[in-house]
């Protein structure tokens, strides 16, 4: 619901994992299309799996591959989504949030999502992928949902 997913968007999902969230989205999509991208084949298996009917349509792309050497097809994205991917604020990811500024158009946004069910990492969580946006040249904000607690970092561009 926060990303408010419009049937034309063009959407990166970094780490798709089980499918869950290409499910979500691609659900949404009409002209748009959501490009998945995770760096285990069994994340990418799945997905694929659980989303084939997406694949078949033409709406669901999903690659073996690493952020660092993405080359997103589309060459501009309404929006970009992780959940749960600790790239973003365990290590300096300077060149993919640079990558994801050059793609992502003006007025759209990344959203980095994560579980808070260990609030003490929460801070940390949200200081570091908050500074590595900022230094990337997004606008930061921080939403919290209590039930089920989860953060998002919005970076706006």
């Amino acid at each position: 619901e926060l990303m408010d997913v419009q049937p034309s968007d063009q959407v990166l999902e970094i780490g798709c994992g089980p499918g869950a969230g290409a499910e979500l989205i691609c659900g949404k999509l009409e002209s748009g299309k959501l490009f998945a991208i995770d760096r285990s084949e069994s994340g990418v298996d799945r997905t694929k799996r659980r989303n084939q009917k997406y694949v078949d349509a033409g709406r669901l792309v999903v690659r073996q591959i690493d952020l660092a050497t993405l080359r997103v097809p589309v060459k501009r994205l309404n929006k970009v989504f992780a959940f749960n991917v600790n790239l973003f604020w365990v290590r300096r990811c300077d060149d993919e949030i640079a990558l994801l500024h050059e793609r992502v158009v003006p007025g759209g946004a990344v959203y980095f999502f994560y579980e808070a069910g260990r609030p003490e990492l929460v801070p940390n969580i949200v200081k570091k992928t908050s500074e590595a946006l900022l230094r990337g040249g997004f606008r930061v904000s921080v939403v919290e949902q209590k039930a089920p607690a989860v953060i998002g970092i919005i970076g706006r561009r």
